[in-house]
């Protein structure tokens, strides 16, 4: 669905939690804000990628949305690689919505926040959780049923060609 910023910006209301996620080939880093921007976890949250980190996840997510009175919880992320498609779809399954942030501009904001373009795992959460308070993200597509298994078989065929 294709939204204007202004009704992004107005999806993130007093009730929502925003999570900035630092997505790593094996370790995400995480951090909490309210509509506001204010943070809402004492420190950073790092959890691995498989199954067993993305329920810890879901139970700190769920534990702060609780501890804070919000009734929504919105992820952020970067689009690392290929890393964040399994995060995404474990997202999906547990009824929160993940939106995701362009590189560029989290590089961008990054610097212009403190002047250094050096990418930390406790800086990256705040400033992706920034961008999606400002209605600065996109939806990613995520196909289902039919037309994610034609997207599996396009993957499968084309090592096949190159046999």
């Amino acid at each position: 669905m294709n939204y204007t910023q202004n009704e992004k910006i107005e999806q993130v209301t007093d009730s929502t939690m925003v999570v900035g996620v630092d997505i790593g080939s094996q370790i995400h880093y995480a951090r909490a804000f309210d509509n506001r921007g204010r943070e809402l976890t004492k420190r950073i949250f790092s959890f691995h990628n498989d199954l067993e980190g993305f329920n810890s996840f879901n139970l700190w997510a769920e534990t702060l949305k609780t501890e804070n009175k919000k009734t929504a919880v919105l992820i952020g992320c970067e689009p690392t690689g290929h890393y964040w498609f399994a995060f995404a779809k474990y997202v999906n399954d547990h009824q929160k919505r993940l939106v995701m942030v362009n590189p560029f501009s989290v590089k961008k904001i990054k610097e212009l926040d403190d002047n250094s373009p050096k990418k930390t795992d406790s800086k990256d959460p705040k400033t992706i959780a920034k961008l999606v308070v400002d209605g600065r993200y996109s939806i990613p597509y995520m196909p289902e049923g039919i037309y994610a298994e034609i997207r599996d078989l396009v993957y499968s065929r084309e090592p096949i060609w190159i046999i």
